[in-house]
């Protein structure tokens, strides 16, 4: 608030200058964030999340790998859930900590997602497709059918993490560049 005195002793109030400076940029702000579409992003993340941790159950009939014993879908899956559920609140309340908190989730997500990919590989490299051993009926036998429904689900899963580090690494560094953008203006919720 300013008070301006005029040569005639009337008092008038207006409002403060860098008010407005800051009520703008709270708006280029929201502006700018909207730009980066977090709302697709956010969808995206949390359908990928889901489809992971859905594509992930017929594991559990197999036999016990590292990818089922160190809960890999499950873990990566909700880390992405959230971090679309994040950007989905950001969308809607644009702010500084909140881009801030929404990067921070992305960028966790995309890290738990490399990290996905990289225990997919090693667990297909470890527990290959078994051959196909003709039994009397002139097919295979069951193990060489579990083998290759097992490794082709982790394949489909990697493929799905290695999506989701790629959406998620693109979103992290978009909104890396608004929150430079912004610095000066933290305080502002």
């Amino acid at each position: 608030m300013a008070l301006t005195v005029s040569s005639d002793l009337s008092v008038n109030v207006t409002t403060d200058q860098n008010v407005h400076k800051l009520t703008d940029k709270k708006e280029v702000l929201k502006r700018s964030i909207q730009k980066g579409e977090p709302k697709s992003m956010g969808i995206s993340q949390v359908m990928l999340g889901f489809l992971i941790i859905s594509y992930s159950v017929p594991l559990l009939s197999d036999e016990l790998t590292e990818v089922v014993t160190f809960g890999v879908p499950w873990w990566s899956g909700i880390s992405s859930v959230v971090a679309g559920a994040v950007a989905l609140i950001m969308e809607k309340h644009s702010s500084i900590s909140l881009v801030f908190a929404c990067m921070v989730f992305t960028v966790l997500a995309a890290v738990f997602s490399i990290i996905a990919v990289i225990i997919y590989m090693v667990d297909i490299m470890k527990h290959p497709q078994t051959t196909c051993e003709k039994n009397t009926q002139h097919t295979c036998d069951e193990e060489y059918y579990i083998t290759r429904f097992s490794v082709e689900v982790k394949s489909i899963l990697m493929s799905l993490s290695m999506v989701q580090t790629a959406i998620s690494s693109v979103f992290g560094f978009i909104l890396y560049r608004e929150r430079q953008n912004f610095n000066n203006y933290v305080f502002m919720n």
